[in-house]
């Protein structure tokens, strides 16, 4: 009589010990990419948020350039009526598509230096981190360009 019962105990406690490891995802956002070391304090804690807005080159993500710490998170939101799908210029950092009226995943960035970003998708969309300003790609006649149609 008391095998089973020490079987079943033992399944429950296996299976509590399964449930609470699974929930770790509380802990990647403290990972090794996101401590304050050497970037703006409390800041960390709270992702920056970079908004799609449409139309107009660089003035499509606001702000631009948006000021971030190291291990800053940010979180693009998608006001436009198209998917956008936003990559750093050096390829360490990209989001999925992000559909309008969405908002990215946090990502972390690692850099809390001056780089910039486009969108894959419109690549005359363009922003900078950290007083980075970037410029769309060369005979760029797209709506998302400055100065584009």
């Amino acid at each position: 009589m008391r095998r089973p019962g020490t079987l079943a105990l033992a399944m429950a406690g296996a299976l509590i010990a399964a449930s609470c490891g699974s929930s770790g995802g509380g802990g990647t956002p403290t990972g090794p990419s996101t401590p304050p070391a050497g970037g703006g304090g409390g800041g960390t804690q709270t992702p920056v948020t970079i908004t799609i807005t449409g139309q107009g080159g660089t003035l499509a993500f606001t702000p631009n350039p948006a000021t971030i710490g190291q291990g800053q998170m940010v979180v693009f939101k998608n006001n436009d009526v198209v998917a956008h799908h936003v990559m750093l210029d050096d390829g360490s950092v990209q989001t999925p598509d992000i559909a309008p009226g969405a908002t990215s995943a946090p990502v972390a960035m690692a850099n809390g230096g001056a780089t910039t970003y486009h969108c894959t998708i419109h690549p005359g969309m363009v922003g900078g981190f950290n007083g980075a300003i970037a410029a769309p790609p060369p005979n760029c006649s797209q709506a998302y360009c400055v100065g584009g149609g």
